[in-house]
C-alpha cells in the first residue's frame, strides 16, 4: 500500500485555470490535467528562480517530490505546446498558506530582490 499523499504548501491559488490554443473549441481538444501543486513548482523554480532545495522548503516536502512534481508538470507543459492540448489546473493534495505565513513573505522578498537586479 502506497504511503498517503504530503499535502503541499501553496502560497496562492493561480489566477487562471484553464489554457489553450486560441481559436479552437475546447470540447474538440484533449484536455490535460495540471494539479495545483504541479503548477506550483513550474512557479517557484522557472518564474521566481527557485532551486528545487528551496522550492521543498517553500512546499514543505521533500527536494525528491519536488523534483518528481516539476518533472511531471514540464512534461504536461510540454504535451500541451506540441499536441495543442487544453490545461486545466484544479487538484492536489495542498494547504492553502494564509497571507502572513512566513515563508509566503520571504518569498515575496526574494521576488522583490530579484526584481530589482533586472
Amino acid at each position: 500500500m502506497p504511503r498517503p499523499t504530503k499535502p503541499r504548501n501553496i502560497c496562492e491559488m493561480p489566477k487562471y485555470s484553464v489554457f489553450g490554443p486560441k481559436g479552437e473549441r475546447m470540447s474538440k481538444l484533449r484536455q490535460i490535467e495540471l494539479a495545483i501543486d504541479e503548477l506550483e513548482t513550474i512557479r517557484l523554480i522557472d518564474y521566481l528562480g527557485y532551486n528545487q532545495e528551496e522550492a521543498a522548503i517553500q512546499m514543505n516536502v521533500a527536494r525528491t517530490t519536488v523534483q518528481r512534481i516539476y518533472n511531471i508538470a514540464r512534461k504536461k507543459l510540454a504535451e500541451s505546446l506540441i499536441d495543442g492540448a487544453v490545461i486545466i489546473v484544479e487538484g492536489g493534495e495542498i494547504i492553502l498558506c494564509d497571507e502572513d505565513c512566513e515563508k509566503c513573505l520571504g518569498h515575496r522578498k526574494f521576488r522583490q530582490r530579484n526584481n530589482n537586479l533586472e
